[in-house]
């Protein structure tokens, strides 16, 4: 019975994680898929479109995706720009993200989990309501920056939490964030597809923040937090009968009295607090995982936000630029959902993470090469390449931080998968920082299209 009860606990708590990914991610899939259509906002929507013109470097106004001729018609024969690049949402979209991952793993362990997910809760609905009522495209920035918020919040708090369960947790996890893309670039995209506006397919969502809660306060069970936060610690490997308290042989598990509860939780905090000092020298060994995954997380986001909205195919009636984009963005998360749910299946060691940025940026050198150069023939080989991009990219993500879990001392879990996350959080700060120039260089130059 009491095997049966456990089970069921933990299919739960698989379920409840895999949840948490899906929901904490959606908000940041989204603004980026919709990134091309939030640039094109103009007070009220539905006003002409400010692109760049290529061939002069200067704005004009236009419905289409291309810059006009001499005739006044859409002119195809050259690469068009936004005038502002995605990567500027990507900026909108990280940095925030990247300022509480860098300072949270030193104070956020004080702050209750239910207020950190209240607060990921609260950051998430802003950021769906702000982009959906907005006629500003600065003020849709601000919405982005809330969902920003809550995705770096959440990701900080939901990975420390999962050193409190099962080490399969991490993998239930990793493979709702991978849905969170299919799911939230896939959503967006056939729900405009199908005819809804930008606006209200963004209100539809707020659903979502709802649906985390739902998960966190009512699917997932509390953490047995005496049993994880001991185990592997030097007092916990002492001998005799199971069933005591490590911490004190002289007080039973058997006891069921508020004081032996007491006197337990009082021990475990003193048991876990880290001092600023031991945080400091937890970080150096974590560099062995961030550093690729920086790597990776620059090569691939420096390929969605800087060059995706210019590998368009003007010989594809069916789907004209903006569309282009959006399936870009779902093709690259589908590749993303399905390694991030295959690293129980194909773990990958640690002295070999390093081969993923390595092939990472070999498929950014490929891209960039094709804008200039426009040697793909056909928009079928793109979306290979772009699937392959984000098998790479999920791989990297999902990788690290299982070999973290397994491989650091479990009392230490906990801060080391927070810090870890600032891994991929300066690789994309960086790519949109990176994007948005390259995106400016690129589109002063004539390139002429082949296709």
């Amino acid at each position: 019975m009491q095997r049966n009860l456990a089970r069921g606990g933990q299919i739960r708590n698989l379920c409840a994680f895999w949840i948490l990914g899906l929901t904490n991610n959606f908000a940041y899939v989204v603004m980026l898929t919709a990134a091309h259509d939030i640039l094109k906002e103009e007070d009220g929507g539905g006003g002409s479109v400010p692109i760049i013109n290529v061939t002069t470097a200067r704005p004009v106004s236009t419905t289409t995706d291309s810059p006009p001729n001499s005739t006044g018609q859409p002119d195809t024969q050259y690469l068009s720009c936004n005038p502002i690049s995605t990567g500027a949402i990507l900026l909108a979209d990280i940095l925030p993200t990247l300022l509480i991952k860098l300072t949270a793993p030193f104070y956020i362990l004080k702050v209750p989990y239910k207020l950190r997910v209240l607060l990921v809760i609260c950051f998430a609905l802003a950021s769906f309501l702000i982009v959906a009522l907005a006629h500003d495209v600065w003020f849709s920035i601000l919405g982005v920056v809330c969902a920003s918020c809550s995705g770096g919040l959440g990701e900080i708090t939901f990975l420390s939490l999962t050193a409190l369960y099962d080490s399969k947790v991490v993998s239930a996890w990793s493979s709702g964030t991978g849905a969170a893309g299919v799911f939230g670039a896939l959503g967006y995209a056939g729900l405009t597809a199908a005819g809804l506006s930008a606006r209200n397919t963004v209100l539809s969502l707020v659903v979502i923040p709802v649906l985390m809660g739902v998960s966190y306060f009512l699917v997932l069970t509390k953490p047995d937090r005496s049993r994880t936060l001991l185990v592997g610690s030097a007092d916990s490997n002492t001998s005799g009968n199971s069933n005591s308290d490590p911490l004190n042989p002289n007080v039973s598990e058997d006891s069921n009295s508020d004081t032996t509860m007491l006197l337990r939780e009082e021990k475990e905090k003193v048991k876990v607090k880290l001092t600023l000092q031991q945080k400091l020298r937890l970080v150096p060994p974590l560099m062995k995982y961030m550093i690729p995954l920086t790597t990776v997380y620059f090569a691939e986001y420096f390929i969605n936000q800087g060059l995706h909205e210019l590998l368009y195919f003007n010989n594809i009636s069916w789907l004209n630029k903006a569309a282009q984009y959006r399936w870009y963005q779902v093709d690259y998360q589908i590749g993303v959902f399905i390694s991030r749910s295959t690293v129980t299946c194909l773990p990958i060691p640690t002295k070999w993470l390093w081969i993923l940025p390595v092939l990472q940026v070999a498929n950014m050198s490929l891209l960039i090469a094709e804008v200039f150069l426009r040697f793909i023939p056909s928009f079928w080989i793109m979306v290979v390449i772009v699937l392959w991009e984000g098998l790479l990219g999920g791989s990297a993500y999902v990788n690290t931080f299982y070999k973290i879990r397994q491989e650091v001392e479990p009392q230490y879990s906990e801060f080391s998968l927070g810090v870890a996350t600032v891994g991929d959080t300066v690789g994309i700060a960086l790519a949109g920082a990176a994007a948005i120039p390259s995106h400016n260089h690129i589109c002063t130059q004539r390139i002429r299209m082949r296709y």
